[in-house]
């Protein structure tokens, strides 16, 4: 790679945020927002940081998500499992197939790495 660097560091400086929220249908409670700044996109595979406001939603994972807490406090539910609070600094990996609900407590920041 001629004069371009392969290391690509994760944060949020000088990248435009893409505002969304999770589909009407999926919403359980509150009015939860998500913030996204996108770091890499290429070959199936996405970076970057994620921010969600309080609320609760449905998820249905189709794809491989590694997530690092970095701010704020999350309860995520696989449906018939247990639930588990997430908090800064914890990391963990949602597979294909997980089913249930995230409910942000307190605004949640992550930083993610998925593989579709």
């Amino acid at each position: 790679m001629s004069g371009a660097t392969a290391f690509v560091p994760v944060g949020i400086a000088g990248i435009g945020p893409e505002r969304s929220a999770p589909p009407a249908n999926r919403v359980i409670s509150g009015e939860p927002r998500f913030t996204t700044w996108n770091v890499e996109e290429r070959d199936g595979l996405f970076a970057g940081i994620w921010e969600a406001t309080s609320g609760k939603w449905r998820i249905v994972y189709e794809e491989w998500e590694f997530c690092h807490i970095l701010a704020g406090v999350s309860v995520i539910e696989e449906d018939g499992g247990a639930a588990r609070i997430v908090r800064p600094g914890d990391s963990f990996v949602l597979r294909p197939g997980f089913t249930g609900s995230w409910e942000v407590v307190e605004t949640t920041r992550k930083a993610y790495v998925i593989r579709l």
